[in-house]
């Protein structure tokens, strides 16, 4: 079984058949949900996992906000163990950290 590692855009090369595919791709702008590749993308997602939509996020890190953002209220606060994903990764961005008001503990 061949392993494809999609952790990361960093740690993985597009093949000739990735990037015919996204020369080839047809797009619109996303932010007006004109785009096709990500509305199907969205469509199939939901599906996929039987819910009634699916939001396609940028990045992790993207995906990581806007859960935080979703599951903690204007007075409430992220709590996490200290070096966690999110600690490390997101909340180790002064702009972002405000948001959340995170707390990692020992």
């Amino acid at each position: 079984m061949k392993t494809i590692d999609l952790r990361s855009d960093t740690t993985t090369r597009p093949t000739p058949a990735m990037r015919e595919a996204m020369a080839n791709a047809a797009v619109g702008d996303d932010g007006f949900q004109e785009d096709p590749t990500v509305i199907e993308l969205e469509e199939r997602s939901a599906a996929l996992l039987g819910k009634e939509a699916a939001l396609y996020m940028s990045s992790g890190t993207q995906s990581n906000l806007v859960a935080a953002l979703t599951f903690t209220g204007p007075d409430e606060r992220l709590v996490g163990v200290q070096g966690n994903h999110i600690a490390y990764t997101l909340h180790a961005d002064p702009r972002i950290a405000p948001l959340t008001n995170p707390l990692f503990l020992p």
